[in-house]
């Protein structure tokens, strides 16, 4: 993948050249947090492969707005507007991707976010709920509403969503204990579903530049983050979704219970 620079001085990312995974074609696959970020970049890419994907999020416009583009590209993709947190809403998402799209090859739980920073004598109780529901239950929900299906027909790889810094000290307990469950989660999924032939990894990126990071912090602070890392740039969506997808395939077929950072260099 070849760069350019920012107006910050950070690289800027030119349209990668993605590997081909033939294994993929025709396969369906769920993206959670799908409407924007990493949750679209790895829609997106998976599309590219010839998955039919399932975007789910909670914004109807911006989901829709997604799964129209990828349509127009010739892609299929349909938008499931849903609470994560839900289960109830998790279960009629499954019911639709079912009936529309078949059985479910590949979960990309990744819905979430990273809350400001909490230290732990500020923290209130609902704080610490909302949180652990957010990047934590949600995750196991999504896991155990797509699992039934995976270990009928004994094949899946399921991604989950993590933060390397997160998994450091940041002054924020309850994000840093929600993504240690991540992956702790992910480890304990791939030990007990490895014998039905499904694999379980995990992603742990550190500050990507999404839709969200560009609007909240200056270029100048982007490119002060961009220069912790070794590469000298911070991270794109696509170089997220590029990681999924590889996770996804059979070229890492005897990949599980791996925590996979994309990270740049930067050692949290």
């Amino acid at each position: 993948m070849t760069t350019a620079d920012h107006e910050d001085g950070s690289p800027e990312e030119a349209v990668p050249s993605r590997p081909v995974y033939p294994d993929l074609a025709g396969k369906v696959a769920v993206v959670t947090g799908g409407s924007r970020g990493i949750g679209a970049g790895t829609a997106r890419a998976l599309v590219e492969q010839g998955v039919a994907v399932c975007l789910v999020g909670r914004d109807r416009t911006a989901l829709f707005q997604v799964a129209e583009d990828i349509g127009k590209r010739g892609g299929t993709a349909i938008g499931a507007v849903a609470d994560v947190t839900d289960a109830a809403a998790l279960r009629r998402v499954a019911d639709r991707v079912a009936e529309e799209l078949g059985p479910v090859d590949i979960l990309a739980a990744f819905a979430g976010g990273t809350p400001a920073p909490v230290p732990a004598a500020d923290l209130t109780e609902d704080r610490w709920r909302q949180t652990l529901d957010t990047e934590l239950t949600a995750t196991y929900l999504t896991v155990r509403t797509f699992l039934p299906g995976m270990r009928e027909r004994l094949t899946g790889s399921i991604l989950t969503l993590s933060a390397a810094r997160g998994r450091a000290p940041q002054g924020n307990l309850a994000h840093t204990v929600a993504n240690a469950g991540l992956v702790a989660l992910t480890q304990q999924l791939a030990t007990e579903l490895g014998p039905r032939g499904i694999r379980v990894n995990c992603l742990a990126p550190t500050v990507v530049r999404t839709e969200k990071v560009r609007e909240s912090l200056s270029k100048e602070t982007q490119h002060k983050l961009a220069l912790r890392h070794p590469l000298r740039r911070l991270g794109e969506p696509s170089d997220v979704a590029s990681a999924a997808v590889f996770l996804a395939s059979e070229a890492a077929g005897y990949l599980t219970g791996v925590t996979l950072d994309v990270t740049g260099g930067a050692r949290r």
